[in-house]
């Protein structure tokens, strides 16, 4: 195969979006979420996996969660993987690690990335309903329960155990 084929392949696969975020908790076992100013809801610190730059889904969860709250956290183990359908976009591999317990310091220490995000909160895994929506709820509910059980990662599609 040449290259110039084997660019024409490449180029016809299909094409899959992927995002990478932090579990961060408090000593209470509250979860940090971030208020996105460009859609409804909350969400964990994290984003885009910048795959075109070679980033990983680890590099990408700490390079976000630096970029959006200031603080460099180092990804722990990997909580959750999601694989979420969406209309009008691609699908989203979705990968979750946990960002550990931070103290009373390091939560005074966050500055938000104002571009994007309005506020921050610490809440109770009680309400996670209300504040993370749909698939992204369940997977941080699915995270949480891993880093309970100690089972490893958990294998989700839009949120919800694989089958």
């Amino acid at each position: 195969m040449t290259t110039t084929d084997y660019a024409t392949y490449i180029a016809g696969l299909p094409k899959v979006l992927a995002g990478a975020a932090m579990l961060i908790r408090d000593g209470a076992g509250r979860v940090l979420v971030v208020e996105p100013n460009y859609r409804d809801g909350w969400a964990l610190p994290g984003g885009t996996i910048e795959s075109d730059e070679d980033e990983s889904p680890r590099q990408a969860a700490r390079r976000e969660t630096l970029e959006e709250i200031g603080l460099d956290v180092r990804p722990g183990a990997l909580l959750a993987v999601d694989w979420v359908l969406g209309t009008g976009r691609p699908p989203v591999v979705a990968y979750v690690y946990d960002g550990g317990v931070l103290d009373d310091a390091d939560f005074r220490g966050i500055r938000l990335q104002e571009t994007e995000l309005l506020s921050w909160k610490l809440i109770t895994p009680e309400e996670i309903p209300a504040h993370l929506l749909g698939a992204l709820g369940l997977r941080v509910q699915a995270a949480l329960d891993a880093l309970g059980t100690g089972r490893g990662p958990a294998e989700l599609e839009n949120g919800r155990p694989a089958r």
